[in-house]
């Protein structure tokens, strides 16, 4: 069969690569597996039992809820009896849920658990008529989903087939509201075709097929995860749901995946433990873990020769492969890493301790791929996103702007035809506010983001990502914003890696408390360490966009706190508001 809108995947799936555990979750201590059909059956059951309770087609229905094989029920239960889904994410606040379902209209929403009903609930406090919530855990008080589920019979099957037979390739399957960095979420349309479409495009990046299995815990509300997710069941991969973010670790320990999704400030904890794991070595152990950590910085796709190859090879039965064993990685293929930019020596020393690291860049906007890099012969540049996926096209404008237009470019902004019209050109390429080029082997390289460059108060402008990426490049820092629009110069607030910090202060033989971080980061030696790595950054920088004065903070960002959007970008305005007494030190002192 062909599949030409999301519903189609697990048919296709049924009838190409019948699993067994198609699907699995957690429950207690026990994975418990759900086979093609039996998510068949359970997606039918939830969207018959949507339309018994009074549900139409084009309804648009809200999710919201951490990763579970009840998301993956729900999400397609709800497009198989033609409704819209609408995925939040957890972390959102109540402004942002109560805007949301006010402005998509949700008539119903599934909510995971007992707490996120309490935010659910408080947000629509506030609007005139209360959407239905049905529940994943059972939480009293409220519908639990099994509760709403109707026995799948031939009549009923007719009845969503009926449905299904209306809703074609280019019809709107969801709209996903961009975390955003500023103002009010946007609401993108995306085609059952925009997705699909993409989906298509990546197979061949990714090399694993219907013999493995996935682990995915990114959030299942962000497109990039759930169009990865979609590719998995279309290529017959068994996917298991992780427990939670917690539990990661001990999640690939006990799957093995052949393949997940990452983003780099995951990648650059799990480093930073390796690091640290290593540095409590002692002797001709610490000195041949150093040997193989620098070793692996060296790495490049091709070009080096049978002296590094053989030095690389030792290094893995030296370190490596222990490593792997102990992560959970022994089996790994790909390791698929968005929504930032990934460090260069992060996706050097991944690749060659062989977890093969896969750096891509898209947008919501576009489903989310546009391009990414492939382990084929010539399909990798460290530094790059990439060459663009099959059936798109990029443009670098004249301002440096990456453009894009391929299949997988959304309907639109939901009820923002201005805001549409501001992004796609009237040649139909997408403007991504994203600054970059294409090199001579066609990989695409991303620089900056276009509204976060700023002019000093000399006139000068500054790019702050680059500086950011930069100075994150160093083991001591962890975090950083770069700051100092219409001011004399640019400046740093900066978020030490206290576990590398801490390591070093107890070598130098410097006294502190661990459990005091506020009073580490005022420490002059620290400061001084600190200052030697912006040192080091500055001297590759013009004049006008070296950092003169930093502030180190004693806490990271995170979304909790508000500073970072839910995939994890840096949320500017937040930042310069919440540390505006911080920022003013830097130019007052």
């Amino acid at each position: 069969m062909e599949v030409q809108r999301l519903f189609d995947i697990f048919p296709y799936q049924l009838e190409k690569y019948p699993k067994g555990d198609a699907i699995a979750g957690k429950f207690g201590n026990v994975w418990e597996t759900f086979s093609t059909q039996q998510v068949i059956d359970i997606t039918d059951g939830i969207a018959l039992g949507l339309l018994k309770m009074g549900f139409k087609k084009g309804d648009f229905i809200g999710l919201i809820s951490d990763n579970s094989v009840e998301w993956t029920f729900a999400d397609f239960g709800i497009q198989k009896m033609g409704g819209i889904v609408v995925p939040l994410y957890p972390t959102s606040s109540i402004e942002d849920v109560e805007y949301i379902t006010a402005h998509a209209e949700i008539k119903a929403v599934f909510v995971g658990n007992e707490e996120l009903c309490v935010k659910v609930k408080a947000a629509q406090s506030k609007l005139p008529s209360a959407p239905r919530i049905i529940t994943f855990e059972e939480v009293p008080g409220y519908t639990h989903y099994k509760q709403i589920m109707v026995p799948v019979s031939n009549e009923g099957r007719k009845e969503l087939k009926a449905i299904q037979d209306t809703i074609g390739a280019h019809g709107m399957a969801t709209v996903i509201y961009t975390s955003g960095t500023t103002g009010l979420p946007k609401g993108v349309m995306l085609t059952h075709n925009n997705v699909i479409s993409n989906i298509l495009a990546s197979i061949e990046r990714v090399p694993v097929d219907s013999r493995h299995t996935a682990l995915s815990f990114l959030p299942l509300s962000h497109i990039y995860e759930r169009m990865i997710t979609y590719m998995y069941f279309f290529l017959g991969i068994s996917v298991y749901y992780a427990e939670s973010l917690e539990k990661i670790g001990d999640n690939l320990k006990e799957i093995r995946p052949h393949v997940f999704t990452a983003v780099p400030r995951l990648l650059e904890k799990v480093f930073d433990k390796i690091l640290a794991g290593g540095n409590e070595k002692t002797g001709v152990t610490h000195k041949i873990f150093n040997w193989a950590v620098n070793t692996a910085l060296k790495w490049e796709p091709v070009g080096k020769g049978p002296g590094y190859k053989l030095k690389l090879k030792l290094a893995d039965k030296l370190v490596f492969s222990k490593i792997r064993a102990k992560a959970g990685l022994d089996r790994i293929l790909a390791v698929a890493s968005g929504s930032a930019k990934l460090q260069e020596r992060l996706a050097r020393f991944y690749n060659a301790i062989g977890v093969p690291t896969l750096e891509g860049y898209g947008l919501t906007e576009t489903s989310p791929v546009i391009s990414v890099n492939s382990l084929g012969k010539g399909g990798m540049k460290i530094g790059t996103v990439g060459k663009v996926i099959s059936g798109g096209e990029v443009k670098i404008y004249p301002d440096g702007e990456i453009c894009y237009k391929g299949p997988n470019v959304m309907m639109g902004y939901f009820k923002d035809e201005a805001k549409t019209k501001e992004v796609i050109d009237d040649k139909g390429f997408l403007h991504t506010g994203d600054i970059g080029l294409v090199d001579k082997q066609g990989f695409l390289k991303i620089t900056d983001r276009k509204k976060d460059m700023w002019k000093t108060s000399g006139g000068k402008y500054v790019a702050p990502g680059v500086i950011e990426d930069k100075l994150k490049q160093s083991y001591f820092i962890e975090q950083a914003v770069v700051v100092g629009e219409g001011r004399r110069f640019p400046g740093a607030l900066i978020v030490p890696n206290f576990e590398h910090l801490y390591n070093w202060l107890k070598e130098e033989g410097i006294n502190f408390n661990e459990d005091m971080p506020a009073a580490v980061v005022s420490m002059d030696k620290v400061k001084a360490k600190i200052q030697s790595e912006v040192d080091r950054v500055n001297e590759s920088r013009g004049k006008w966009e070296m950092i003169k004065r930093f502030e180190l903070l004693s806490h990271e960002l995170t979304i909790a706190g508000g500073e970072l959007s839910p995939s994890m970008k840096i949320k500017r305005k937040i930042v310069r508001e919440k540390y505006a007494k911080e920022i003013d030190q830097l130019y007052n002192s």
